[in-house]
């Protein structure tokens, strides 16, 4: 009997947390996480510490920027559940890292790649920078940028980009006849040339051609970046080292070393090619990029006296065809890793790639403004222009707003291709007047939260006198705002921005007064037929006679409850004042005093707000709509 009656107290246990969950899951739903965190809360006070309640909890927290507490029921989360997703240990990693706990980031890290090797969001992960890794991940949330895989790019590698009087310069291994490089399996590569027209403000590109050289296309050597004058007359590229054709062009590692070489455009075609002379026969030279002026050309090498696997260096150019001795950039640029691709916008920026820097993996791009302060340090351009693969050949036009680069990320056409982007501050508004839906006056100090597409809210602001609301806001985002105010049933809006600078969207919110001269109006308390359980749905309504009543703490009501006329009158009677006592009991178990609740009456079928009385044939609506709580005040 003892073990009957433990089972039926285990199975009632069971479906009350069930049901306490489904309550907090539809608050949290709903942004709700004060009363989500509270009655989650709860259930873990009551023994509920499934992986369920424990992350909804660390969400709670997360999405309120309460990185501490959220930290808290995360590691319980992951400490007490072995199977816990992945999600979460991210989660707990990125509190951990927030609260300065990097030590303890770092063992969690290790332990995910091991658990989970190709999963792309840990793998990245520098441990020397990783109080830096989501600020780059994130990029600059100001800047809007459209990134469009290039409608030209092939099956095969397609980087690097210069264009010259809307003449879009690239190199690409798409020439199918040329030789096989052993190295990635595909052709040796070419320079290549295609026309940008704009129609409609949209970018179209004529057919791809070979760039036009003075004899034939060499297909067993590399052509690679180019960098032109500003006449458009002379062109310095990369080129593989030629000069011992007889002999062999590559180093015991099977590598093949570059040079850079200069040519002449006369009649539309590329001709008197000359090596330069800072070239050298043992190690590379390449990635060409002139200053502004002409005056300076950039490169790189990997000659040696360098600070690392390749540097970037200048030469000035002289008259008379002669340059100065090649000069390292110097370690404001350079690293012991990898600088290569270097370009330098109309104002003097430098952009260059580095994998000897923190960086989000392999190659990402950097800017630099030492051609104009000689203290300056690299920046990260972090995300999107960056990911956790080769990020590459960054070329920006002279508004600096659209530009291209070069990756080898998933999702491509290629091994690399070239992407466009189009870049710009935007900056855009949501404003909006919270208003008393009944009285359409303004309310002034609502709350109003701004929340993003993840959940998070990001922003608060408490409304003027006259009701207004105002938040900055990105582009090219889903954002919810919600208002709430003591008594007061919320409003929320949802609004999705474009791209467009300074768009201003209005959401204006309607929130409902829920005391309403001697009630508490709520909608309408349910119940299903024949049934007296309080349901989700009657409980989440029900919260807001519990909030009413919290923020007024000498209020006293009385309850009464109806039902439809299905069924006899006596039966009903019963019915509705189990409904009524059920509504009460519910008040009194999230914590209201019972001497607060005067009385809870059911008066069965004796007040139909409807035709259905007996023998009216009606709607399960119909029949619904007269099953139904009101809560009347008698004392405030």
């Amino acid at each position: 009997m003892k073990t009957k009656l433990f089972i039926i107290l285990l199975a009632l246990s069971s479906t009350f947390m069930v049901a306490q969950n489904k309550l907090a899951d539809k608050f949290f739903d709903n942004y709700n996480y004060q009363k989500a965190s509270e009655l989650y809360e709860k259930a873990y006070n009551d023994g509920d510490d499934s992986a369920h309640v424990l992350t909804r909890l660390g969400d709670c927290y997360y999405n309120n920027s309460d990185t501490k507490t959220a930290k808290n029921w995360y590691a319980k989360a992951v400490q007490t559940h072995e199977d816990i997703k992945p999600e979460y240990i991210i989660k707990y990693i990125q509190v951990l890292k927030s609260s300065g706990e990097y030590e303890k980031a770092v063992t969690l890290i290790e332990k995910f790649k091991t658990l989970h090797p190709d999963d792309s969001r840990v793998k990245n992960y520098d441990v020397r920078s990783l109080s830096d890794y989501e600020e780059l991940t994130n990029g600059d949330t100001k800047l809007v940028t459209a990134i469009n895989n290039l409608p030209f790019n092939s099956e095969y590698s397609d980087f690097g980009t210069f264009i010259h009087n809307d003449r879009f310069y690239f190199v690409s291994a798409r020439n199918t006849e040329n030789r096989i490089y052993k190295w990635n399996n595909e052709p040796f590569l070419n320079i290549y040339q295609t026309d940008i027209k704009t129609e409609n403000n949209k970018k179209e590109f004529s057919d791809v051609s070979p760039l036009p050289f003075k004899g034939n296309l060499k297909k067993d050597i590399h052509d690679g970046n180019i960098t032109l004058t500003e006449d458009g007359e002379t062109m310095y590229f990369t080129r593989d080292n030629i000069s011992k054709r007889n002999s062999k062009k590559f180093d015991d590692e099977g590598t093949t070393h570059l040079k850079l070489f200069k040519a002449t455009l006369i009649n539309n075609t590329w001709t008197d090619i000359v090596e330069l002379p800072f070239n050298d026969e043992i190690y590379s030279t390449g990635h060409p990029a002139l200053s502004p002026d002409d005056s300076k050309l950039y490169f790189v090498s990997d000659r040696e006296g360098g600070l690392g696997k390749t540097d970037i260096y200048v030469v000035n150019i002289l008259e008379d065809n002669t340059y100065s001795e090649p000069l390292n950039l110097g370690d404001k640029v350079n690293t012991s890793g990898r600088e290569m691709f270097p370009f330098v916008s109309k104002d003097s920026t430098l952009y260059f790639s580095s994998d000897g820097r923190i960086n989000l993996g392999l190659l990402d791009i950097f800017k630099s403004e030492i051609l104009k302060d000689d203290t300056s340090l690299p920046v990260n351009m972090g995300a999107p222009y960056n990911s956790g693969y080769d990020d590459f050949a960054y070329f920006v036009n002279s508004d600096n707003e659209k530009g291209y680069f070069s990756s080898n990320r998933p999702g491509g056409q290629g091994s690399d291709d070239i992407y466009g982007f189009d870049a710009y501050q935007c900056a855009q508004t949501i404003v909006g007047t919270a208003r008393d839906i009944k009285t359409t006056h303004p309310l002034n100090a609502v709350s109003v939260k701004l929340i993003d597409n993840t959940g998070k809210i990001i922003e608060e602001f408490t409304t003027t006198e006259n009701g207004e609301y105002t938040f900055s806001v990105d582009c090219n985002n889903t954002y919810t705002v919600i208002g709430t105010k003591e008594d007061f049933k919320g409003d929320k809006k949802e609004v999705e921005t474009d791209a467009v600078n300074d768009t201003e969207y209005t959401a204006d919110l309607n929130l409902m007064p829920l005391i309403d001269g001697n009630q508490i109006v709520i909608n309408p308390i349910f119940f299903d037929f024949d049934k007296w359980n309080i349901r989700t749905d009657a409980q989440y309504e029900l919260e807001n006679i519990v909030d009413v009543m919290r923020s007024h703490p000498n209020m006293v009501i009385k309850i009464e409850s109806h039902t439809d006329s299905r069924g006899s009158d006596n039966y009903n009677l019963k019915l509705s004042d189990r409904r009524a006592k059920s509504t009460r009991d519910y008040i009194i178990s999230r914590g209201i005093a019972a001497k607060r609740l005067e009385s809870a009456i059911g008066y069965g079928e004796t007040q139909l707000l409807n035709k259905c009385s007996n023998g009216v044939k009606c709607s399960k609506a119909e029949h619904q709509l007269n099953r139904r709580s009101y809560f009347y005040i008698l004392k405030q």
